[in-house]
């Protein structure tokens, strides 16, 4: 069977490898840090309050393995397509198939949700730009500015997000260095340790805050060096990602204590009000703002690749699969996610489809952790001499077993849910295999 992307005709070879360590680490931590680290607090303070703090350290033990097995993984395989490619070459052709169609569904799901959450904080700084008429225009026009700066070129789009990434860092450590200083002892005091149940549920719910790096991996053609340049970037914005999460956490319940759960729509909009003033929560809303629009426009880079590597593989229509001779992009794969997630926005049906997104993304990252450890049992090595993790053999396995912690505390209708949507899946490929889909 050959393999995908490797024939001397495909598209693959137009790509341009554009993307060093900066960006792509800029990439992933815009896509991981969105507009959820500015209300996840709240949340996971409803759950656990002062010892919130456990829920991130398992979930950064967890994603720590995880990330390991794709920095092994990503500098083996160097196609565009990222996990999809990863868990393909290990598994083959039907597996690879439902984990790329878990994979853009996710990214389109949390794409289209971030645009209506972006309405919404646009909406709470100008009144009425997040209803009716005003809201589906900065859908359109969000989705339509990014798809156009994205369709001009790779290196167009990594610039627009290494600006994103730090205007976004900027008020997250505003907050953090002035809320440092107004934090209040007592408010950080466990009144007693939570349950190992109440921190799985609660670790399941913040995979989300912390997942990101699978669609940021998807553009691994238009990547330089990949072996040396995909494991430097994961570790380095996965590092920067956990760091920042737990210290913002922290700040926010030394500031407001026991009344962080009761702002769930703002709560570090609260708590910078609280420490500067009306500015700071001005600073904190707009903050939220740039947050999401530089989310938007980084999923606007990885997420449009899933498409063009299914057309690519024979899945969906050739024509996805064009990489324009000029830009060197798949322009025609960009413009058509950009209109499946601008529909998708305006219709607000995504809300019903999110409750796929948490076990889907476990279920990819367990297939990504084993097709890790198959990787390097078979020595495969597409994109240079490859990183390899220090006891390489013993992280996928214990990556998947974390995995399985947070998948049981799983409800029967997300797994229900996932399992119809693996159905569904396996039904389109059956029938697109007995077409033209490649053998």
């Amino acid at each position: 069977m050959p393999t995908p992307g490797s024939d001397t005709g495909s598209p693959e070879r137009a790509l341009e490898r554009s993307l060093g360590v900066r960006a792509l680490a800029a990439s992933i931590v815009n896509v991981t840090v969105g507009g959820g680290i500015f209300i996840v607090p709240a949340i996971v303070a409803t759950n656990l309050g002062a010892a919130a703090p456990l829920a991130y350290l398992v979930c950064a033990v967890a994603f720590g393995l995880i990330v390991a097995c794709f920095a092994e993984a990503g500098s083996r395989i160097a196609l565009t397509g990222g996990p999809y490619m990863y868990v393909e070459r290990v598994f083959g052709p039907f597996v690879g198939y439902v984990s790329n169609v878990l994979l853009w569904m996710l990214s389109t799901i949390a794409h289209a949700a971030v645009a209506s959450l972006f309405a919404q904080a646009l909406n709470a700084l100008v009144p009425g730009m997040g209803v009716g008429l005003a809201r589906a225009a900065v859908i359109i026009g969000v989705f339509g500015l990014f798809a156009f700066i994205n369709a001009r070129g790779v290196r167009q789009g990594a610039r627009v997000i290494e600006v994103a990434t730090a205007a976004k860092l900027l008020p997250l450590l505003l907050f953090v260095g002035t809320g440092l200083f107004a934090m209040k002892a007592s408010n950080l005091v466990w009144p007693a340790m939570p349950s190992v149940a109440a921190v799985g549920r609660t670790s399941i719910i913040l995979v989300f805050a912390f997942s990101g790096i699978e669609s940021a991996l998807v553009p691994s053609g238009e990547v330089k060096e990949p072996s040396r340049t995909v494991p430097r970037a994961i570790l380095l914005a996965m590092v920067l990602v956990t760091v920042l999460y737990i210290v913002v956490q922290v700040v926010a319940q030394g500031v407001l204590g026991a009344e962080l759960p009761s702002h769930p729509d703002a709560p570090l909009a609260t708590a910078a009000t609280r420490v500067i003033g009306p500015a700071g929560g001005l600073i904190l809303m707009v903050g939220a703002a740039v947050s999401m629009a530089g989310y938007l426009s980084g999923m606007m880079l990885a997420a449009p690749r899933s498409l063009y590597a299914f057309a690519r593989d024979g899945y969906l229509p050739r024509a996805l699969a064009k990489v324009d001779p000029r830009t060197h992009v798949p322009a025609a794969a960009i413009y058509a996610h950009a209109t499946v997630v601008t529909l998708l926005g305006l219709s607000g049906t995504f809300e019903k489809l999110a409750v796929l997104s948490n076990i889907s993304a476990l279920l990819l990252y367990g297939l990504c952790s084993v097709a890790a450890f198959e990787l390097r049992r078979r020595n495969v090595q597409e994109g240079g001499t490859p990183f390899r993790v220090p006891f390489g053999t013993v992280i996928p396995w214990l990556s998947v077993l974390v995995i399985l912690f947070l998948l049981s505390n799983a409800t029967a209708a997300e797994l229900r849910a996932v399992g119809g949507t693996v159905a569904v899946a396996a039904v389109l490929y059956l029938f697109r295999r007995k077409g033209d889909a490649p053998a």
